[in-house]
């Protein structure tokens, strides 16, 4: 292939009788080039948002949730609690109860999920409380003084997240109301139960839905605000393995015996991550698009290189080139336009994503996106496969020119020269 392949380097560098030839080569090179960089970014994208999205709920939530069939709670949780956490592939466990509730501080309300936990518990399961914007949630803990406001009422601790705080406009220190719709039979009625709680710490996980609708109290406050004495509606594990949570979760949940369920991360998440796994796969051939409009480029540069080197042609075929010979120096043709081509599109696409995911410059709703950032997670595989696609289309595009140049009649092309 030497002959076949220097023939190929010189016809590419060679001066040309026809300028748009040329133009037409380096505008092919080009179009390799953006269709290669958009596809590796594209990906990149899809990658980090897959991949940002699941780091951040895996460290804000359990990896496996036991419950109740019938969701009225587990009043023999201390028992099932110990007798669970030994079971093979548990690492940590935490009893929890939520409900919803409204919080409000003056005029401004928000809706929320309020949770009681155990924290020197909850922290075994979830890193949620570990990413404290200010304050601290040490007052969260069961042996932790009481605190009472000008009125002498006790106001247990809360920690509540970012954009929740920011809906409330308060901060440490600042005193909210937390209203619960389960409410208390009276003579008058069901009457909401409300409780009056002081903010001692503002988490920011920077996962949407967590910092604008959670908040974390004691569990005994929250059982005393839901009325549900000594009750949990939820224990929570951590796993040896996050990515089998589904078939560790149906052992705890055999274990634990009839009356109960199990959810793990990832059916909670499934319809989220199937979406990104369609996007990905969308948004791969929206994008190689780009490339095969390349590819089109390669096929008339190469037909009208063609044209042009007749003469050429059958003066080689003169003197005992094969056509096969013929066919591969334009196959080579065009494969040395695709790796130039692709070369750097790689170098671009991977120098682009390097920059947007090392600044994080491209900034996001995260009411909309759940992140408040555009990530970037480039992976060698994408290379690897954006690079036989692009060699793959490329090649197909030579066929047709290639196979032309070999049905050149050296007589017939030299007949009025």
């Amino acid at each position: 292939m030497r002959f076949e392949f220097f023939v190929a380097a010189r016809y590419l560098r060679a001066k040309r009788r026809q300028a748009v030839v040329g133009v037409i080569t380096v505008i092919s090179i080009i179009g390799v080039a953006v269709g290669v960089a958009s596809l590796i970014v594209a990906l990149a994208i899809t990658n980090g948002m897959s991949r940002d999205l699941r780091d951040r709920l895996v460290s804000s939530t359990a990896h496996v949730d036991l419950l109740r069939v019938q969701n009225d709670g587990i009043r023999d949780w201390r028992e099932l609690t110990d007798r669970l956490r030994r079971l093979p592939h548990v690492t940590a466990d935490a009893p929890g109860l939520y409900e919803p509730v409204l919080v409000s501080r003056g005029s401004l309300s928000g809706g929320a999920y309020l949770k009681g936990i155990i924290p020197k518990d909850e922290s075994t399961v979830s890193g949620i409380l570990a990413h404290l914007e200010s304050g601290s949630a040490a007052d969260l803990d069961p042996a932790a003084a009481e605190t009472t406001d000008s009125a002498g009422e006790a106001t247990p601790p809360i920690v509540v997240g970012y954009d929740l705080a920011n809906t409330l406009d308060a901060k440490v220190g600042s005193t909210v109301m937390a209203i619960s719709p389960q409410g208390e039979l009276t003579p008058y009625g069901l009457v909401p139960k409300y409780q009056r709680f002081r903010i001692v710490g503002v988490f920011h996980s920077g996962f949407y839905q967590y910092d604008a609708t959670f908040g974390f109290v004691r569990l005994k406050d929250a059982q005393a605000l839901f009325g549900e004495p000594d009750l949990v509606s939820v224990i929570s594990f951590k796993v040896d393995d996050l990515y089998h949570a589904d078939r560790i979760g149906k052992e705890i949940e055999a274990a634990a015996g009839p009356g109960f369920e199990t959810t793990s991360w990832m059916e909670q998440n499934r319809e989220l991550f199937r979406a990104l796994k369609l996007e990905q796969v969308v948004t791969f051939i929206v994008i190689g698009l780009i490339v095969c409009v390349a590819a089109l480029n390669i096929l008339i540069a190469l037909t009208m290189m063609v044209m042009e080197k007749t003469k050429d042609i059958a003066v080689l075929m003169s003197l005992g080139v094969k056509p096969g010979q013929i066919r591969r120096i334009f196959l080579m043709q065009g494969f040395l336009i695709s790796v130039v081509g692709t070369a750097l599109g790689l170098v671009l696409g991977y120098l682009l994503s390097w920059i947007g995911g090392h600044y994080q410059f491209i900034h996001l709703s995260a009411e909309v996106y759940s992140i408040d950032y555009l990530p970037f997670a480039p992976r060698l595989i994408d290379g690897i496969t954006v690079t036989v696609v692009s060699l793959g289309v490329s090649l197909l595009a030579t066929i047709y020119p290639s196979s032309s140049a070999a049905r050149v009649l050296p007589a017939e092309a030299l007949r009025y020269e």
